[in-house]
């Protein structure tokens, strides 16, 4: 309807596949619209129009999450894509590539995990483990140890189980169900 050829056709839907395929999260409509729409590579009619073709073709699927309507690549949609990628222009990739990247940048920044600990007179250790969103701390917590081996160790497992550990926390003190590490 809108597209000018089959060929941009083609190459607009294999684009939003290869977006919506480098997130490493799921993106809402208004995200990759917005993404499509900064780089200029097509309109917002266009963007909208693929994007239902890709779901009526089962190559992407949308889903609510935590009252989020995101859309998820399928399996066809990653094989087409593996298929067809070569379509895509280099330059374009790099772009998206890049913005994932700097999006990934901003959003440490906005979210920081801090784990860190120093030695004190009488020869034990205090830890601080924090957890700052936008420059505001969520949750700091002071632990005394009495080795630095066991100061690096909680350092070491707060940093790859934040989110398990500050939800269990949480819970704990408000007298909810503690939460499994795999959930």
């Amino acid at each position: 309807m809108f597209a000018e050829n089959t060929e941009e056709l083609a190459q607009n839907k294999l684009l939003l596949l290869y977006i919506i395929d480098k997130s490493e999260k799921p993106l809402a409509n208004k995200e990759i619209t917005e993404f499509v729409l900064e780089k200029n590579y097509m309109n917002y009619f266009l963007i909208q129009q693929y994007l239902s073709e890709l779901i009526q073709a089962n190559f992407i699927e949308y889903l609510d999450r935590d009252n989020k309507d995101l859309y998820y690549i399928l399996d066809k949609g990653k094989a087409t894509l593996s298929y067809f990628e070569d379509r895509i222009p280099k330059k374009i990739k790099e772009e998206i590539i890049n913005k994932f990247m700097e999006l990934k940048g901003q959003e440490k920044k906005s979210t920081q995990i801090l784990g860190d600990y120093y030695q004190k007179e009488d020869g034990q250790f205090m830890v601080n483990l924090k957890l700052v969103e936008k420059d505001e701390a969520l949750f700091s917590l002071y632990i005394n140890v009495a080795t630095i081996e066991q100061a690096k160790k909680i350092c070491s497992t707060w940093e790859k189980n934040t989110e398990y550990i500050y939800k269990n926390m949480l819970n704990m003190l408000v007298g909810e169900k503690i939460a499994s590490i795999e959930e």
